[in-house]
């Protein structure tokens, strides 16, 4: 698709991960899914069982003329704890791992690079646990992962756990917040 782009990584649960990017300026789309495991077709309850080796992800569609890679992988590292190896919060699970599926190799390389700058800046107490792999099949979630946020607010998880980390975006990065996206 010309001038169409994108990315897939996972941080945690996708619905937060979700939430954020669809707050993100130039972002056209995004989607919860399942990526890097071993099992054809997987459904939420596989991946959730740990025993398939998918992780959840978000796989974001995104405008190169209004944002760039670069910019949209500062977001995702800002927006969860990448040192904690199979966990984010209280989701703890291979499924909730710190991981980023390469479009190409320029995005392994981008990531790769980051990775690094981040380690030497000695922002992080721990050392960063994220792998960069090749992309593998993506698999799009079941229906009802998709929109969570945007369809559940009220939701218990998404009241303590989403929303936050929507709040923490639109307040450290308003250079990219999309103006007509929903609070």
């Amino acid at each position: 698709m010309l001038g169409r782009e994108k990315m897939t990584v996972g941080g945690g649960c996708f619905w937060c991960l979700e939430a954020v990017f669809q707050q993100v300026k130039g972002v056209l789309q995004v989607e919860s899914g399942y990526a890097g495991g071993h099992t054809d077709n997987p459904d939420y309850q596989a991946v959730c069982s740990g025993k398939t080796g998918h992780a959840e992800v978000v796989q974001i569609t995104y405008d190169p003329a209004m944002i760039s890679f670069q910019p949209l992988l500062e977001i995702f590292f800002a927006m969860h704890d990448p040192t904690t190896l199979n966990r984010q919060g209280a989701d703890i699970g291979t499924q909730y791992r710190s991981v980023i599926f390469a479009h190409d190799q320029e995005q392994e390389r981008i990531a790769r690079t980051y990775i690094r700058e981040l380690e030497q800046s000695g922002q992080w107490d721990a050392p960063i646990v994220t792998q960069v792999f090749p992309l593998p099949t993506f698999y799009k979630a079941e229906a009802y992962h998709q929109n969570y946020f945007l369809n559940h607010p009220d939701q218990g998880y998404c009241a303590v756990v989403v929303g936050p980390k929507v709040a923490k975006f639109r307040k450290t990065f308003t250079n990219h917040l999309n103006p007509g996206a929903v609070k």
